[in-house]
């Protein structure tokens, strides 16, 4: 066995591993940050958030998302001409660290600070980190597929945890707190990324780019094979504005129907199998993680040791985050609480101070609290003391107009309220589970063709869509909340994942396949400008939810989202045998 061999890791150079864990820490940042967002911008001021309507936070929405993924075309022509690939990650993750720590101080100038040094560091680091992985593989192309399965495993690793963690954390601690979660993570990334890179001999420098071109201009790729095979770069990033846009309701539209109208409280058993589900989905992702980071310390702890240091203190840091969380999530317990609210202004007398009455509602909390106590309580959701309703002191109290004063009545036993942000994690999570059953069939003889893979996650996501469809059929016109089983937004979110490992990383591989040297960073470029197009798009149509929701129901919502991937997904079957001639070989 070579010295090659013995290094590798799971039959991969060591290099994709430090790639893995620098895109997962990315990916912690961008989706931990992303899952707060929309919450962040519809959640009342006297929740810490700035009360905007929904359609106008999905706009910003749509907007920062649709800016995120048109930058890269710039980013990859800095790194083709000036910067190289390695330099345009380690400045565009510094530009994002300070993004993060901008939108920690959650001013309105620094807020929007913050999301423009998101977009310029995302627009240096997306295109080139995914072009230095196809790099490692130069002479072994029969292993891109599975190697960036295994790379768009590290993306949703760190989308998993980002979700999880800064979500919880922003919607129980503080949005600040989640915020600046985010930018902790990414911080250390680049470090591990920057001390690391020795790893890769000469890939991503410029020099080395330079040479790469000098070489594949020498070996003189007939014109029009080129061009064909450019032509179905396009092709296929023009499909993917159809996926992307109804994938990316994960963060609009379905965000909101897990906030208002999914059946989120859980008691007796229930809620205890919900406990050891999400205690369960919590640590053993964490844990398989871990255990490829321990092979990728043991393989190379002597040639890097502060990359090392570095992502092992990353490592500590989120099992801290993560037991606490779940500590947390263990003492929390359900009480029963009275307090008066004003009856409806049209039962008052003119000029009149308003009538009350008491009420009774179910708080959650994780400190101890005895019946007959008195407690000041925030009505959340300014809803009149029907929507979450959160404990503070009286020193917090004096902060608010319209705090409640409540009594406690009892206990409830066994009872607690799922996170919105938690459905985010599906996503995550099946990514994890699937993605290295699907890297070995991709580099098995089963192995189908692009067109194929695409038209097949295109339909799988319409699929799930479907069955949100079907799952609010119940839900009458102009609901404004609903309790539908979660078990519909499961399912879906398992066919979305499942589509979405048949698009996305087999799509970053054939731009590596087919795009000539000269032109990589440009055309990974030109890949995340359609994902920019389609974020936009998502965004801006997620925002018609209440419109059409209240003309015609969210049924016939979800159903558009169902047919658009589905035809589109036919339509790439039938360019199939088209497009694998114009791939001229590409297998």
């Amino acid at each position: 066995m070579s010295t090659e061999d013995k290094n590798e890791i799971f039959g991969h150079p060591p290099g994709l591993f430090l790639l893995f864990f620098t895109e997962m820490w990315e990916r912690f940042s961008y989706y931990g940050m992303r899952a707060l967002l929309v919450l962040f911008l519809v959640s009342q001021v006297a929740d810490g958030g700035w009360a905007w309507s929904r359609q106008d936070s999905l706009n910003l929405y749509a907007l920062y998302t649709g800016l995120v993924y048109l930058t890269p075309i710039l980013g990859g022509l800095i790194a083709d001409k000036l910067l190289g690939y390695r330099m345009a990650v380690v400045l565009g993750a510094l530009l994002m660290t300070l993004g993060h720590a901008s939108m920690a101080l959650e001013t309105a100038a620094t807020f929007y600070t913050g999301l423009g040094l998101l977009i310029v560091g995302n627009g240096l680091f997306k295109p080139n980190i995914s072009s230095i992985v196809g790099q490692l593989y130069t002479d072994r192309q029969e292993k891109k597929d599975g190697a960036y399965t295994i790379f768009y495993m590290g993306i949703n690793s760190g989308a998993f945890l980002g979700i999880l963690l800064c979500g919880y954390t922003g919607e129980k601690v503080g949005w600040s707190y989640g915020f600046g979660l985010a930018g902790i993570f990414m911080g250390l990334g680049m470090i591990m990324f920057y001390l690391g890179a020795k790893l890769f001999g000469e890939i991503g420098k410029r020099a080395n780019a330079a040479s790469k071109i000098a070489q594949q201009a020498a070996e003189d790729t007939p014109t029009n094979v080129v061009t064909d095979r450019l032509i179905v770069i396009g092709i296929l990033s023009f499909f993917t504005i159809f996926f992307w846009m109804a994938f990316e309701q994960a963060g609009g539209s379905m965000t909101i129907f897990a906030k208002d109208y999914t059946a989120r409280i859980l008691s007796g058993g229930y809620a205890t199998a919900f406990f050891w589900s999400n205690t369960a989905l919590t640590v053993i992702p964490l844990a398989i993680v871990t255990f490829v980071l321990a092979k990728l310390i043991r393989a190379t702890f002597h040639r890097i040791p502060g990359s090392n240091i570095s992502i092992a203190i990353s490592f500590v840091i989120v099992w801290g985050i993560a037991l606490w969380m779940l500590n947390k999530e263990f003492n929390m317990k359900a009480y029963v609480v009275s307090f008066d609210v004003p009856v409806a202004a049209e039962n008052a007398a003119d000029g009149a101070a308003p009538a009350m009455k008491t009420v009774e509602r179910t708080i959650q909390w994780d400190m101890p609290l005895e019946a007959e106590q008195t407690i000041y309580l925030l009505d959340r959701e300014a809803k009149g003391g029907d929507g979450k309703l959160k404990v503070i002191t009286a020193e917090e109290a004096d902060k608010f107009d319209g705090e409640l004063i409540g009594k406690v009545l009892r206990e409830k036993q066994n009872e607690t309220e799922v996170p919105a942000s938690w459905f985010g994690i599906l996503n995550s999570f099946f990514i994890i589970t699937f993605a290295p059953l699907l890297s070995r069939i991709w580099e098995s003889p089963l192995n189908p063709s692009a067109p194929v893979k695409f038209g097949l996650g295109l339909v799988l996501l319409g699929l799930g869509f479907g069955v949100l469809a079907l799952g609010s059929m119940g839900i009458e016109r102009e609901a404004k909340t609903a309790s539908i089983s979660m078990w519909w937004l499961i399912f879906a979110y398992l066919l979305h994942t499942l589509g979405e490992l048949c698009v996305s990383p087999v799509g970053l591989s054939y731009v590596s396949k087919l795009a000539p040297a000269k032109l990589v960073g440009l055309m990974f470029g030109i890949w995340f400008i359609a994902t920019a197009v389609a974020n936009y798009l998502a965004g801006w149509t997620g925002g018609y939810i209440d419109p059409i929701s209240e003309k015609y129901g969210l049924t016939v919502f979800f159903l558009i989202y169902t047919l658009i991937p589905i035809l589109s997904g036919l339509i790439i079957w039938g360019l199939t045998p088209k497009i694998k001639k114009m791939m001229h070989g590409i297998d």
